[in-house]
């Protein structure tokens, strides 16, 4: 990869899991009343054909991992367990109250936070109280996140028997230095076991997340790490930039400093290695930042052209609605987004008070729906069209130039009324969508608000 460009094209930007970015909503347009009426709107168009996707947030963790960016809570008080799922169940009875019918579910998905940090029996009294007064809709598709030095064989027979056959494990990295500086020490042996449990149990698709540009990580500790990966011949892997981003409160990046980090050219001389190695293992990229095997339903969803965005990440299938449960949890609408309260004590409290817990969120007007769709096709297609009734909007030409200087660098070409990313310019697919971000374009933030693009 350039050099040159790598330094053109380095800059703070957004992941796009959703389109406006959070930084950008528009909290003075935004109410719950207008919130939940788009819940309701979009409830009535969608369960009954696609079904609706659910994302749960358990925020403990028993350690602090410095690499994270996460909303959690440290602690070992595992008798704080059963509250919290009993005010997530009373969450989701708030969000049933406003539908006429059983919801449907897609997709679930626990994040974290630690999910594995609650044991066998709770989580599984959890996922029986979601589904108590709601369906499966076809092909359903139950994941979680597992620690693996805390993920044990009855987490996952217990949540193999709800209906879960998904499960993606935190690597990030096997080399004992930078394994001490983000403070996540785990042994290879234990990965290895539990990714064979996983499969033992009956889980069809197990992944990993490994991450590069991490402190104190070289090419050769990439090296070492993709060679285990492929050891264990996960299905799917996430293998993605670390974003510093020690100002976020609270998110806990402290344990190193930043002359500790590889530079921008290190970053990406990782990636490209990385990317070589999975790629001769039979590894196909997968929109950003992910890989899957030919056999994964991530890949079979790229091909087909079905692979969506939000803010889970990439999923095989699409729904239009995302309802997020759980301190800090963000839900998509599809008309509008809706994050909840941080605080543990204050989501319980609005909860039995009967309140959806939304502390902010942003309604999408008709401009914003259009450019969120070239970003989503951008992300998940590396492609996207307009024309004079289809996707265009009324400040295109000013974005038309950013995308001929990006045509000029071979990162995209500009054919009739449509764009496509080149191989060159994938790794650069974020900055792509910047020049599309109008919110971007019109509030250029005095300082920065996202980690860097490359």
């Amino acid at each position: 990869m350039s050099t040159s460009l790598v330094n053109k094209y380095n800059i703070p930007g957004p992941r796009y899991t959703s389109y406006p970015t959070v930084p950008y909503w528009d909290n003075t347009t935004f109410s719950l009343k207008n919130w939940t009426k788009s819940v309701q709107q979009s409830f009535e168009e969608s369960n009954n054909t696609e079904g609706i996707s659910l994302y749960i947030h358990l925020p403990f963790c028993e350690s602090m991992c410095t690499f994270c960016g996460c909303h959690k809570r440290i602690t070992k008080r595992h008798e704080l367990e059963m509250p919290y799922i009993r005010t997530v169940l009373k969450e989701w009875q708030l969000y049933l109250n406003l539908f006429e019918t059983k919801p449907k579910i897609k997709e679930l998905h626990l994040g974290g936070g630690t999910p594995t940090f609650f044991s066998p029996t709770n989580l599984e009294y959890l996922i029986n109280g979601i589904f108590w007064h709601a369906e499966r809709a076809e092909n359903c598709e139950l994941s979680f996140e597992g620690h693996p030095n805390n993920t044990t064989r009855e987490h996952l027979q217990a949540l193999y028997d709800v209906g879960f056959r998904r499960v993606s494990f935190g690597v990030q990295d096997y080399n004992e230095t930078v394994q001490k500086a983000i403070n996540r020490i785990q042994s290879f042996e234990n990965v290895k076991y539990i990714t064979e449990a996983a499969r033992e149990v009956g889980f069809t698709s197990v992944g990993h997340d490994i991450i590069f540009g991490l402190p104190f990580q070289t090419e050769e500790a990439v090296i070492n790490t993709i060679l285990k990966t492929k050891e264990l011949l996960p299905d799917r892997l996430a293998f993605y930039s670390y974003a510093h981003v020690p100002w976020q409160k609270g998110n806990g990046q402290r344990g190193f400093d930043e002359s500790n980090l590889p530079t921008a050219e290190q970053k990406r001389k990782q990636y490209e290695i990385g990317k070589k190695l999975l790629s001769e293992v039979g590894y196909v990229e997968i929109g950003m930042d992910h890989f899957a095997l030919q056999t994964d339903s991530l890949y079979q969803s790229m091909k087909n052209k079905t692979l969506h965005r939000n803010f889970m990440g990439y999923t095989a299938s699409k729904t239009q609605m995302m309802i997020g449960l759980g301190v800090s949890s963000i839900s998509d609408s599809w008309y509008g987004f809706a994050q909840n309260v941080k605080g543990i004590e204050e989501y319980q409290h609005l909860i039995n008070e009967g309140i959806i817990p939304v502390y902010r969120g942003h309604i999408l007007n008709q401009e914003d729906e259009i450019i969120r769709q070239h970003i989503l096709n951008l992300m998940c297609h590396f492609e996207t069209n307009w024309d004079q009734n289809h996707l265009y909007f009324d400040t295109f030409p000013e974005t038309l130039i950013q995308l001929r200087e990006m045509e000029s660098d071979a990162l995209l070409e500009i054919s009739g009324f449509g764009i496509k990313v080149t191989k060159k310019g994938q790794p650069f697919v974020r900055n792509i969508c910047m020049a599309f971000d109008l919110h971007l374009q019109r509030n250029k933030p005095e300082t920065s608000l996202f980690s860097m693009t490359v």
